[in-house]
């Protein structure tokens, strides 16, 4: 099995290595790939959730995540309880185990087939992922759905927003949560940006590298998947500094600030 696990620990952080080997002790002889996201970043984890989950990969695959930031309920803890874990079966048998939190499935509510609460304590540790969840995590890994409980309603779950920043890439792009068919521009159209406070002139363009050197692109990105009924290609909106770096641009925002476009 292929096991991608998705966390806000930080990146080269040893909680990785520490819940990679909870996870193979469960399902020995699995692959484990690594993406860290940023601290209670429910809107990535969620992000890459569905990029990874609802595109192309291994026949068997396991989405694991953990972001929670125990913001569901603001009262002192009792035995560091936070918030439940969630067991979603995508449209492609994409299985995707962990802690319903914020937006961390709000990407993915309406490609899920199967959508449960995992029976399972919601406390008893600081370390969750490591100590609580992976036995749950294992036992669907190998088809065990007695770990299963009431199904969760796709109506409880907020709808992901649709003006924020979603990933900032190593190269300084900023991925955000806008629907590419959502804007209504000409190619080479000026558009002002803002992020946070910072606003920028930027040109709106069909593929990023339709624009010079320096030149700010607001333009359909790498990342998207197939609606539902899988006729159409969502794709999400990002800005490009060609020869530069647009994080910096903006002063470098963090995910999750709000993305406004003025055409």
């Amino acid at each position: 099995m292929f096991i991608t696990l998705i966390a806000d620990y930080g990146n080269g952080d040893p909680a990785f290595a520490e819940v990679t080997q909870r996870l193979l002790t469960e399902l020995p002889h699995s692959l484990i790939n690594l993406v860290s996201a940023p601290a209670f970043s429910t809107l990535a984890t969620g992000f890459w959730i569905a990029q990874l989950g609802l595109n192309i990969g291994p026949e068997e695959r396991l989405i694991y995540h953990n972001c929670a930031p125990r913001q569901d309920d603001k009262q002192a803890r009792r035995d560091n309880e936070g918030e439940g874990l969630t067991y979603a079966l995508l449209d492609n048998n994409v299985k995707v185990v962990g802690v319903n939190a914020g937006y961390t499935l709000s990407f993915i509510k309406d490609y899920a087939q199967v959508l449960h609460i995992v029976k399972v304590s919601r406390g008893g540790s600081q370390f969750r992922s490591r100590d609580v969840f992976p036995s749950a995590a294992g036992a669907i890994g190998r088809g065990d759905l007695s770990v299963l409980g009431e199904v969760l309603n796709k109506s409880d779950i907020p709808d992901a927003p649709s003006d924020r920043v979603a990933w900032i890439d190593g190269y300084g792009n900023i991925k955000t949560t806008i629907p590419a068919d959502s804007i209504n521009l000409k190619p080479e159209a000026k558009v002002i940006i803002r992020v946070g406070d910072v606003v920028s002139d930027a040109v709106y363009s069909d593929g990023s590298f339709k624009v010079p050197e320096g030149t700010l692109a607001f333009a359909p990105g790498s990342s998207g998947w197939l609606t539902p009924d899988g006729k159409r290609s969502i794709r999400w909106m990002e800005l490009f500094l060609r020869g530069g770096n647009a994080w910096e641009r903006f002063g470098k925002p963090r995910v999750n600030q709000l993305v406004t476009c003025i055409g």
